[in-house]
């Protein structure tokens, strides 16, 4: 899991606070508000990004893991994740929830990486999938990855591979996440119904994958 209260974000977040100690008590029980807020005061940025970052930080890897496998370049995104954050804080305007928009950040991250692969290596989407589902039966043998390695799991994760990437980021957060559409629709920017209709389909694409199995 990666850690950034000393690295991986820009010099200013980096670093314990040596001033303001007092705060610490206070900080720790802060809601998002309070946190945004105290992030918006130079004196108290660095230790309430800090505590944003603990409260997150899972949430959002294990999110990112389940779209791109791997575990490096999950650690890779997470970090820039959070560093985009760092840097958009201050004007945050709170029309959102803090961790839908997190979560918004997170998946753009995690399709444009996706894409990116495509691109670099000239990968139609088949080959990406199937590299995909290689490193996952490399994870799930070596009992390395949140997923565990029980058959009946593989088998889900394999069947939640094949479908379209936009498409598996609603069937995650719907299925692991348990975020609602309405919130699903503010971090993908797509409409209530167009999710259900999505999500729907995912699952009935899932259930005919493993019924062949």
């Amino acid at each position: 899991m990666v850690q950034l209260q000393n690295q991986s974000v820009p010099k200013q977040a980096s670093g314990a606070l040596s001033q303001k100690r007092s705060v610490k008590t206070n900080l720790e029980e802060l809601d998002d508000k309070e946190l945004i807020a105290r992030f918006k005061e130079a004196d108290t940025r660095n230790y309430a990004f800090n505590l944003l970052v603990r409260k997150y930080q899972e949430r959002i890897y294990h999110h990112v893991r389940k779209m791109v496998i791997d575990h490096d370049d999950t650690d890779d995104l997470t970090q820039e994740i959070f560093i985009k954050a760092w840097k958009g804080l201050e004007n945050f305007r709170e029309e959102s929830q803090l961790f839908t928009w997190l979560y918004r950040i997170a998946s753009n991250e995690c399709i444009t990486f996706l894409e990116k692969k495509k691109r670099r290596f000239f990968l139609p989407i088949h080959d990406v999938k199937k590299e995909l589902l290689g490193k996952l039966n490399s994870i799930t043998s070596n009992k390395s990855m949140h997923v565990t390695g029980e058959e009946i799991e593989l088998k889900l994760q394999k069947a939640i591979l094949q479908l379209p990437d936009k498409q598996r980021l609603v069937f995650n957060m719907k299925y692991f996440d348990d975020i609602t559409y309405e919130q699903m629709s503010e971090v993908l920017g797509t409409s209530v119904g167009a999710l259900k209709a999505s999500y729907h389909h995912a699952v009935k694409k899932i259930e005919e994958s493993l019924n062949q199995e």
